[in-house]
């Protein structure tokens, strides 16, 4: 099968502490626990999270040697277009998980959303934009 729109999407990133991270995507963000092995001694560890119904899902893994680390840049974004303005509830509850709002790297972000990094220092970017009109 070719690589197409219909095509599932795995986001996969390193992380230093699945229930940190974990608590953030899903109590914060809502998404659903989709898979989690938490690994034997030497094996690594992985959390798969997402929407049951969407295309893509975000899986983090722990290196059991301890060598791989997470490393963001500031411009390292997953964009969820919300298509309504931001719920302050919704940041509030991100940040009550593990969250912290900063200032976007690029000021396109500042105007058409908001920024928070999660506890491996990955940025959300919550945008009250439809995709139709990014």
């Amino acid at each position: 099968m070719p690589a197409n729109g219909s095509a599932h999407v795995r986001i996969a990133r390193p992380s230093r502490d699945l229930a940190a991270a974990g608590r953030f995507w899903k109590q914060g963000l809502g998404l659903t626990e989709l898979y989690r092995h938490d690994g034997e001694p030497g094996e690594h560890a992985l959390l798969m999270l997402g929407w049951p119904d969407a295309h893509w899902h975000l899986e983090l893994t722990v290196d059991p040697s301890g060598t791989l680390a997470p490393s963001p840049t500031a411009d390292d974004l997953l964009v969820v277009y919300l298509g309504e303005a931001v719920p302050a509830d919704l940041v509030a509850r991100l940040e009550r998980n593990g969250g912290r709002r900063v200032a976007a790297h690029n000021p396109y972000w500042d105007e058409w959303g908001v920024t928070l990094e999660d506890p491996d220092g990955y940025r959300l970017v919550l945008s009250p934009r439809d995709w139709s009109n990014a």
